[in-house]
């Protein structure tokens, strides 16, 4: 689980950033199952209302635009969402232009700083590696 603050965050706004993370998934006229695993886990987190959350697993299919999304984000959740739509955005190997596009409206969105998309891929990259590196250790260990 990602260490972050999500969970105490008002539950109208831990709401828009779940429906930002449903706009993401959709993007590119596509829901992997690395993407839908990853939403689930983050709704999950959000601790949000069962009536909620069907809500959002509807938005998958017919997701709201991405003004409606933006309108409910404070600071904080909003440099939550964008963090979670670009690990989302990477779950399946990489960022297309579309995605790059609207995670670029996002930090404009929120006044970050011209390069917060491109620090974030650089962040995720990072990430991933230690991931893969954990997997590698762990097969290595089973041969010992």
């Amino acid at each position: 689980m990602l260490p972050d603050t999500l969970h105490k965050l008002p539950r109208d706004e831990r709401f828009a950033y779940a429906r930002l993370l449903a706009y993401m998934a959709r993007v590119d006229d596509e829901i992997t199952v690395d993407e839908l695993a990853m939403f689930e886990q983050r709704i999950g987190t959000a601790l949000l209302s069962p009536n909620q959350r069907d809500q959002l697993r509807r938005a998958l299919k017919n997701p709201p635009t991405l003004e409606e999304c933006l309108e409910g984000l404070g600071p904080e959740s909003g440099r939550l969402a964008l963090r979670d739509a670009l690990l989302m955005a990477t779950a399946d190997g990489s960022i297309d232009g579309d995605e790059f596009d609207v995670l670029q409206e996002i930090s404009e969105h929120l006044g970050l700083a011209e390069n917060a998309v491109n620090e974030l891929i650089e962040w995720a990259k990072k990430g991933y590696g230690w991931m893969e590196d954990g997997i590698e250790l762990l097969n290595k260990l089973q041969q010992g």
